[in-house]
């Protein structure tokens, strides 16, 4: 067992919810974290031990070394001992609810990835690219039917890259509100204005039994189209999962499941939460918005901010399957380490003045899609969504500010703006 030397209040800090949602909170205890303590191991009450890697380098090192640090051997986002206990007695003994390609390690992850990597690498996006554009110019003509003010996280990050990604994956247009609450109830499970239960969670056993609740709605809801496109197979990502073989076999349930899950939930939260993140700060920064606004070529650039800004997945967590060493630290085989991917973000050795949002920033690297053989699927698919939403709004939009105050979602695992109100003008 791990021995705990970071401080109690910073590990209770870097796990608690709310601090997330405030962001001020979580980022002073990753600054104190990565100066004092860069690879220290925390144990809030309640918990396991666990590594918590805060340099940007450093989780390039774990995120490039997948055979030696694995994501599916225990719990893959952070969780208490009691909320593990209540997984595997749900589960049968396996530490994960759902099993998508994060839970997984190769061969099973590089198999099942193939499935449909091609479907999401650039040569085959282009091909999406005018429909993508179609869509986009839609939701701006929407934002300006509006008015001069709106909620542009509920009005338009929401629901644009939800569009897109339902499209791609074959769920039929009147379904997307459905699959938009599924998403908020399995991500905002902490939040009590998104999930199920509508109120502050209380203990482990009514937040699992309330994800478990959406779990068997998704699987309810995916298994229908999965007969379907067994049936009748069509041009989209349902049909490569509902008919894709591993071994010479079908999917199995949950890993049937699980794809379509990462691909409903992962596929456009994270995309709305950094698209409304972007606005947020172009509202609050006119020098920034002044500058991209003048300069479309900034485009892509706004893009790669808005993503480290942002950085809507907090943390996975990995195992370590022998004895190693990472920054000077002796990490033993079965040590719990959590990836903190904002503090990565915001690491004042790899970014230049890390706490500035700066469109023209071009040459820094960040790990909010990670790296490596788990680097994110959707990525490019993600970046395109965004630059084209901006290609199409940001001539339009001569001014903008806030209207209020935006607030972030209650999450510990992933986690963006939910409310963004602003007051505008567009032509």
């Amino acid at each position: 067992m791990i021995t705990p030397n970071i401080p109690k209040d910073i590990a209770t800090e870097i796990v608690d919810p709310k601090a997330y949602a405030d962001g001020a909170r979580v980022d002073a205890a990753f600054s104190w974290l990565r100066k004092e303590m860069p690879l220290g191991v925390a144990q809030p009450d309640g918990c396991d031990p666990f590594w918590v890697v805060t340099r940007h380098a450093d989780i390039l090192e774990v995120e490039r070394n997948n055979e030696l640090f694995h994501n599916g051997d225990t719990f893959t986002t952070f969780t208490t001992i009691e909320g593990g206990e209540k997984v595997k007695q749900m589960t049968g003994g396996s530490p994960h609810l759902i099993r998508s390609l994060v839970q997984m390690d190769n061969p099973d992850h590089m198999n099942y990835r193939r499935l449909t990597q091609s479907w999401f690498m650039p040569q085959n996006l282009r091909k999406l690219e005018p429909r993508i554009r179609e869509i986009a110019r839609g939701f701006v003509d929407g934002m300006a039917a509006l008015g001069d003010k709106c909620d542009f996280a509920r009005d338009v990050a929401f629901l644009y890259p939800l569009h897109v990604v339902m499209e791609v994956l074959g769920v039929p247009e009147q379904d997307e509100h459905r699959m938009l609450k599924l998403t908020q109830e399995l991500f905002g499970s902490q939040d009590p204005d998104l999930n199920r239960d509508g109120k502050e969670v209380e203990s482990a056993d009514a937040a699992l039994a309330s994800l478990q609740a959406v779990v068997i709605d998704f699987m309810t809801y995916f298994n229908a189209i999965t007969e379907d496109r067994r049936k009748s197979p069509r041009d989209d990502i349902a049909s490569v999962i509902a008919n894709g073989q591993i071994n010479g076999h079908p999917l199995g349930q949950l890993e049937a499941i699980g794809y379509y899950i990462i691909v409903a939930t992962a596929g456009h939260d994270t995309t709305s939460s950094t698209t409304a993140g972007a606005l947020w700060e172009l509202a609050r920064n006119p020098d920034q918005f002044a500058k991209v606004k003048a300069n479309p070529a900034l485009i892509p650039s706004l893009v790669e901010e808005s993503i480290r800004w942002v950085t809507p997945v907090k943390h996975f967590m990995r195992s370590a399957t022998q004895d190693a060493e990472l920054a000077g630290q002796k990490i033993a085989k079965g040590d719990w380490m959590m990836l903190s991917y904002p503090s990565g973000n915001r690491d004042e050795a790899a970014f230049k003045d890390p706490f500035t949002f700066d469109v023209e920033r071009s040459s820094e690297r960040h790990v909010a899609f990670g790296y490596g053989a788990h680097v994110c699927l959707g990525q490019h698919l993600a970046r395109m969504e965004m630059r084209i939403l901006w290609e199409e709004l940001l001539p339009r939009l001569d001014s903008v500010s806030l209207d209020g105050d935006p607030r972030n979602m209650v999450s510990n695992f992933v986690c963006g703006p939910k409310t963004v109100p602003i007051r505008f003008k567009m032509h």
